[in-house]
């Protein structure tokens, strides 16, 4: 369910604690937000949706505007822009900006936690925290050995060393982890090995995760009972009662973070937490638009569990929100629908495309055209019912949906060229082939299972949403903040600024990075 929405007034605004004072507390409670693969477009897309699923139009302002409409950090008094590339690349990876972000250092991709020359490695700005007493929780929707999470705790020449990973969070010795689970290939040994001899209580159920936020306690990994892909918690449309969404694991970290144990100094020296929205990149990169949108409202929903803590300690409190980089070159408008929006196009899909991938009816479906079989035909799709079926339940997508045009003509609502891409990626998922060249399909499916991309690029065209990459592009994120010294966070800076203004919010003297 989505979090009611805030509006904060202009006044709170100039409330604010300004970057160049230290005449107010400084905040004890610090949230950092990172949306993977989020800018503004995947925000507006959100906004959009949201409006069309509350039965506003995304075509009016007035709709955009309502309060009910806007994502939580949208509303945010304060914001700024910052620029994404690492040390040699316009287009960063998630290693390079999660170091810039964790540490306030470029390096290259691939790299965490440690220079572009794979020699030196640096504090995280959540070990500079838990030095200061600080508790410390890091929450992400994907693996917690992932390349962003691991910033925080992890210093490794590759992102690829899960293994190395994983015993370097066990080590880290702070209060929290929730999330996704370890997709380190000993995971299982690091698990009882690292993180129960060193003191981690691992929770895998429910029920055991939700208790703590009436009996907290510190050293909890709290894995989410329902994963998906790769270690993942599942896309927030494919999430079904048996696990907690991201808000849901936010609410218990702030119990363990803010009323736990105290294991560091008697008194309450306050925390850091760390909070990822991992799938809205995983999303991008497939340009599956839904599945992007869904996260991005459940990463939104956690903002919110952040800004109702706020709200209990205003004068304590400062929540950062932003992305490490774009993903998919995702755009608002398409080349086929001018200036307007068909948000309405997107209510019906119900799974994301993993979902769907690794569903009984795809897999029966290929099944029937075992390799070798499979003959090239004009209508191969158009006869097979299965697919269409699926096509249709899954993604709201009707091959065979008509309307009747102004003058009293039935229309096909899908033109013969989008039939054409649907064939002949039907043809190249269950037979290996199709008409097209090699450099043809690369560029149409970009190593993603043609049918099902090219469902959701037909399904997202349609509704005025388009792609231009597999991968992540160069554009400059938005930046948004609220509470105790927020305005650090206003104009246009580096995303390495990021990690210097917050250890300056939080009176850390050292100057960033720091070697560890």
């Amino acid at each position: 369910m989505h979090l009611k929405r805030m509006l904060y007034s202009t006044t709170l605004a100039a409330m604010l604690l300004s970057g160049t004072t230290a005449l107010a507390e400084m905040p004890r409670y610090v949230f950092f937000f990172l949306g993977d693969g989020m800018s503004a477009t995947q925000t507006q897309a959100a906004e959009a949706y949201l409006t069309t699923f509350n039965g506003g139009r995304a075509t009016e302002a007035a709709d955009l505007l309502r309060p009910e409409n806007r994502l939580n950090m949208s509303t945010f008094p304060v914001m700024g822009m910052q620029t994404t590339y690492d040390a040699h690349a316009l287009m960063t990876d998630s290693a390079s900006s999660a170091t810039a972000f964790a540490c306030g250092l470029k390096t290259q991709s691939g790299v965490i936690g440690m220079d572009d020359t794979k020699e030196h490695s640096y504090k995280s700005i959540a070990q500079l925290a838990a030095e200061q007493g600080r508790r410390v929780g890091v929450i992400s929707s994907v693996s917690l050995d992932h390349a962003t999470p691991a910033a925080y705790y992890a210093s490794v020449p590759s992102r690829g060393d899960m293994n190395t990973i994983a015993k370097q969070m066990a080590a880290s010795g702070y209060e929290f982890f929730g999330g996704g689970g370890l997709a380190a290939t000993t995971a299982s040994t690091i698990l009882s090995d690292n993180f129960v001899a060193g003191g981690y209580s691992v929770l895998t159920t429910k029920e055991a995760i939700l208790d703590l936020k009436k009996k907290p306690k510190s050293r909890v990994y709290c894995i989410n009972p329902e994963l998906q892909d790769a270690k993942a918690m599942p896309y927030a449309i494919d999430r079904t009662d048996k696990g907690l969404s991201l808000a849901e694991m936010t609410e218990v970290a702030i119990s363990v973070l803010k009323d736990g144990p105290r294991t560091r100094r008697g008194r309450d020296q306050g925390f850091f937490l760390a909070v990822e929205g991992g799938k809205i990149d995983w999303a991008g990169h497939a340009n599956d638009a839904m599945a992007n949108i869904g996260d991005t409202l459940a990463f939104d929903d956690a903002v919110g569990v952040a800004l109702e803590f706020y709200r209990r300690y205003p004068s304590q409190t400062l929540i950062v929100v932003t992305g490490d980089h774009e993903t998919g070159g995702m755009s608002i408008g398409h080349a086929t629908t001018g200036y307007t929006g068909y948000y309405d196009r997107l209510l019906d899909q119900k799974q994301s495309f993993t979902a769907v991938g690794s569903s009984k009816e795809f897999q029966a479906i290929k099944a029937k055209y075992p390799k070798g079989s499979y003959t090239d035909s004009a209508n191969n799709l158009e006869s097979d019912s299965a697919m269409l079926a699926l096509m249709k339940d899954a993604f709201g997508l009707d091959y065979k949906e008509t309307y009747v045009d102004k003058d009293g003509n039935v229309q096909d609502a899908l033109n013969k060229y989008q039939k054409e891409k649907l064939e002949d990626a039907f043809d190249k998922s269950m037979g290996g082939q199709n008409d097209n060249s090699a450099d043809e399909n690369k560029f149409l499916y970009g190593g993603y299972e043609p049918i099902i991309v090219t469902i959701t690029h037909i399904l997202n065209e349609r509704a005025s949403i388009g792609w231009t990459s597999y991968s992540h592009t160069g554009v400059p994120v938005p930046v948004y903040a609220i509470g105790q010294d927020a305005k650090r966070f206003e104009g246009f800076y580096d995303n390495t600024d990021i990690a210097k203004q917050l250890a300056r919010a939080m009176n850390i003297h050292a100057e960033l990075p720091v070697l560890r």
